[in-house]
């Protein structure tokens, strides 16, 4: 029996916390394995930004002997620089294979070639499939996926996943999907969203922000606005029809006033019992936008003299920001997780069109902490907020429990690409 047969005969559909006994006893790795990673989606959600410095952590620090070269699939000057400030020596190539899946850059040739393993990086879907393919094509060396949605599986997708090495979801529901799709053979798991791992801050911006705003350490809240769904025909060239914009257009004024009003109940309760302050700021380019509409102008003028906002940032200084924060309120899914890193509790007001990518925080234990908004009140987002208030330390310690399950889940996945170098 060869080692990859192994792997997935002992492992298949397995959401548990630690290895089996096999996996303890890792093969001795290469001295100097050669990684490539393939992450970085859009550079307009501090979210989807965070995947990649998240994962490039974890690979260095598990396997600090590797070297490592990032096919990044969207460029921003801003974010490339983000990158090579914090990892420095991870080159950053850009370039998409053709239609038939052939690369013709001759870096990316040069990094397929001497890879050992190809890693998808953490997103909403196999947002690369086509990066995959092109490995696929050139070579037979292993590849997978490392804390992805899985949701919507084609007959392709599952043609391509069937050959991968492991299969890491970034929650249990995409298990169920792939289930159900029948995808049996590689080594699947569930690994969290790599956000969890991110390691960069950007106190000096932070610093300067929070000053200029006297918002004091663990003396303020954030809180995060969404639309239903995300107007991207507002932020980027993508092709919508009129109807397709009246449509979602429709959505978003249905429910944006029922879901805000919600968070502005905890935001007046907040400014008015404890005297403290907010800040509103966003996790996606639009957001900037519909702040003073959703959050700030329809607040008395007692609370509203409390609150300041931020424009768009990068995720280092939202992870230095959210961790001098008291608590993180967010109708976006990756503000929490950043802020739960960096040591501050936080809540998922969760909305329904956001994907099965929430259920990540209740297999990591944070039920607590996610409000389903459609069955949820204001108050009761509000008395939670009172209830963290009240009693800091056992928070603290409920959020603690959750992160080291992220990090023991984190260690099994490389524990198991280890496998393959």
């Amino acid at each position: 029996m060869n080692r990859r047969t192994f792997l997935k005969q002992t492992g298949a559909f397995s959401a548990a916390l630690l290895l089996p006994a096999c996996l303890n006893k890792v093969k001795e790795e290469k001295k100097n394995p050669y990684l490539l990673v393939v992450s970085g989606w859009q550079d307009v959600n501090i979210g989807d930004i965070a995947h990649t410095p998240g994962l490039l952590h974890i690979l260095q620090t598990h396997l600090p002997e590797a070297t490592i070269t990032l096919w990044k699939r969207s460029k921003s000057e801003k974010v490339e620089a983000l990158l090579k400030k914090n990892f420095p020596k991870i080159e950053i190539l850009y370039g998409n294979p053709d239609k038939d899946f052939t690369v013709t850059d001759s870096k990316i040739l040069e990094a397929i070639n001497r890879a050992d393993v190809f890693i998808h990086g953490s997103g909403p879907s196999v947002v690369a499939a086509n990066c995959l393919e092109a490995w696929r094509k050139i070579t037979d060396k292993p590849f997978g996926t490392y804390g992805t949605t899985i949701q919507d599986i084609s007959p392709s997708l599952k043609n391509l996943l069937d050959d991968a090495s492991f299969v890491f979801t970034r929650e249990t529901a995409s298990i169920g999907k792939l289930k159900e799709a029948g995808v049996t053979k590689p080594e699947i798991r569930f690994v969290p969203d790599a956000t969890f791992a991110l390691d960069i801050q950007d106190e000096e911006n932070a610093h300067y922000f929070l000053a200029a705003n006297s918002l004091e350490d663990r003396k303020f809240i954030c809180v995060i606005p969404r639309l239903r769904k995300t107007p991207y025909w507002l932020i980027r060239r993508k092709s919508y029809t009129e109807e397709q914009i009246a449509e979602i257009t429709a959505l978003n004024d249905k429910w944006k006033e029922i879901d805000h009003a919600k968070a502005r109940e905890a935001i007046v309760r907040w400014v008015r019992e404890t005297g403290n302050k907010v800040l509103v700021c966003p996790e996606m380019t639009y957001q900037v936008d519909i702040m003073d509409e959703l959050l700030i102008d329809p607040l008395p003028d007692d609370v509203k003299k409390n609150v300041v906002k931020r424009g768009y940032w990068l995720p280092d200084e939202a992870a230095s920001l959210y961790s001098k924060a008291f608590c993180v309120l967010s109708f976006e899914c990756h503000s929490p997780i950043i802020s739960l890193r960096n040591g501050t509790p936080a809540f998922y007001l969760r909305q329904p069109e956001d994907t099965i990518k929430g259920q990540m925080y209740y297999d990591l234990g944070f039920d607590n902490w996610v409000f389903e908004i459609n069955d949820t009140t204001g108050k009761q987002i509000a008395d939670r907020l009172m209830e963290v208030y009240s009693d800091y330390d056992s928070a603290q310690a409920y959020r603690k429990e959750g992160m080291y399950k992220a990090s023991e889940l984190f260690d099994t996945g490389v524990k198991i690409v280890s496998q393959f170098l």
